[in-house]
């Protein structure tokens, strides 16, 4: 589904003495089937954000489309089931959102509370369990006895398992190790793949994720969107984002710190560990003819 926000603002507590302005001027545009990254500081509306993405907040001023799906502002829209099914947020630390007594009872009680039948709510059970990489044996273990590992990528099936059409992860993999980092990064990547109506929007601090994953990258800079691209453009001036206090990618940093050492560039920023070698070798190839 293709989102578009236009002059997006939104008030927290509107018209009372504690009013907080959080998002202005918001105008963005994610393509049907995209992968979009939403990065910037603690604070810059990245998180009030995509909570507009299926109307667990609605705008004070402008307007979001989702799909066929229009919200206005002043006008409360209270007929937002389906849209919530077609939208599935994956929260920070999805796990502390479990409490059913068996994994495959807490997977089914998304798509059974959105009218699918217990017989096909159980039947998605085992295929996203499967697609997150983790055994039937699990279905009737209750999900408390499970690592944590495992516990968020039960929570994650839990929202795949409404089968949404746009799939948004706000800081998917915090608290996790490297290695399970990786391991549900890739798994994103792979659902990504393997499904064409699929939509991912990625809110993250983690720049290697956003360069790696993402083909368009949204920076959010106190409440407004500071810039979109893709990420070739958006880390073209890493020097910039740096002055802002945002972090670059290793490779990016590395080569910046190569640049400033040989006194000359050697080429667009590297977003990638192959495509930083490439660069290297190129470059001191060309000093040598010279």
């Amino acid at each position: 589904m293709e989102i578009i926000t236009k002059n997006l603002m939104y008030h927290y507590q509107k018209n009372t003495p504690f009013e907080r302005l959080a998002l202005y001027d918001i105008n963005i545009a994610i393509p049907d089937h995209s992968y979009a990254a939403i990065i910037g500081h603690t604070g810059s509306g990245k998180s009030t954000l995509l909570q507009h993405l299926n109307g667990l907040l609605q705008p004070t001023n402008g307007s979001i489309r989702i799909g066929e799906k229009e919200i206005h502002a002043g006008k409360k829209d209270k007929q937002l089931k389906d849209l919530r099914k077609r939208v599935g947020i994956v929260f920070q630390f999805p796990e502390h959102q479990l409490f059913e007594e068996t994994v495959e009872k807490d997977i089914c009680f998304g798509p059974m509370n959105f009218g699918v039948s217990e017989e096909e709510a159980k039947k998605r059970a085992r295929l996203v369990l499967k697609q997150v990489g983790l055994s039937e044996e699990l279905l009737q273990q209750s999900p408390f006895d499970l690592s944590g590992g495992q516990m968020r990528r039960v929570a994650i099936a839990g929202v795949l398992a409404m089968e949404p059409e746009v799939l948004v992860l706000d800081e998917p993999t915090a608290g996790l190790d490297p290695k399970g980092r990786v391991d549900i990064m890739e798994m994103f990547a792979n659902l990504y793949k393997e499904h064409s109506h699929l939509s991912i929007v990625l809110v993250t601090h983690n720049m290697e994720d956003a360069s790696k994953y993402a083909d368009n990258i949204i920076i959010m800079h106190k409440g407004t969107v500071y810039r979109q691209g893709s990420p070739e453009e958006i880390f073209s001036n890493p020097k910039e984002l740096i002055e802002l206090g945002l972090d670059v990618p290793e490779t990016v940093r590395f080569q910046l710190k190569l640049e400033e050492k040989l006194g000359e560039k050697i080429g667009q920023p590297s977003l990638s560990l192959e495509q930083l070698i490439t660069q290297v070798v190129g470059h001191l190839k060309r000093r040598e003819i010279k």
